[in-house]
């Protein structure tokens, strides 16, 4: 195996691809709520997980949107997840009929910390690496494990020279 750093193996998202695959995680969760099909709120997991959870929010008329802020990334390093902000407790109960949504599944830690204080949500991000992938029941790209995603508010538009030089 290679020492690759995380741009070699690249997932590029657009925000027009983030756009699709979130209203395409919406109609796969839309219906499948426990209180006859619906959702009683979302919670978006911070920062990945807000602009998903606002589409999907919009997609399935759920007004209620709370967040939960965990740090596991330090930059590009992972380490310990912990708890910065937590949602709503009474709207959260048990997690019952709460969706949890979340860009990526990774290594399945910050999932694995929310899924221990809400074990009755339903847990769904857009992509999922396959040690994560335990962790979420609903989500719509499956990526390698060593594939870095490289998400549209982490990039900026500008020139690149081309490979061959300049002419």
């Amino acid at each position: 195996m290679t020492d690759r750093l995380p741009h070699e193996k690249g997932f590029h998202v657009s925000w027009d691809q983030l756009h699709r695959d979130a209203r395409a995680l919406a109609w796969r969760l839309d219906g499948h709520g426990p209180d006859n099909g619906a959702w009683r709120a979302i919670v978006a997991i911070t920062r990945g997980g807000m602009a998903p959870a606002m589409i999907v929010a919009r997609e399935l008329d759920i007004r209620t949107v709370d967040t939960i802020s965990i740090k596991s990334y330090d930059h590009q390093s992972q380490s310990e997840a912990h708890v910065l902000k937590s949602p709503d407790a009474a709207m959260m109960g048990d997690g019952t009929g709460i969706l949890v949504i979340d860009d990526l599944v990774d290594s399945g830690k910050t999932l694995e910390l929310v899924r221990a204080l809400y074990p009755k949500a339903h847990f769904a991000t857009l992509y999922a690496k396959p040690l994560g992938k335990p962790q979420v029941q609903s989500y719509i790209t499956e990526v390698s494990q060593d594939t870095w995603i490289f998400f549209p508010w982490d990039m900026a538009l500008q020139y690149v020279e081309p490979f061959r030089g300049r002419e």
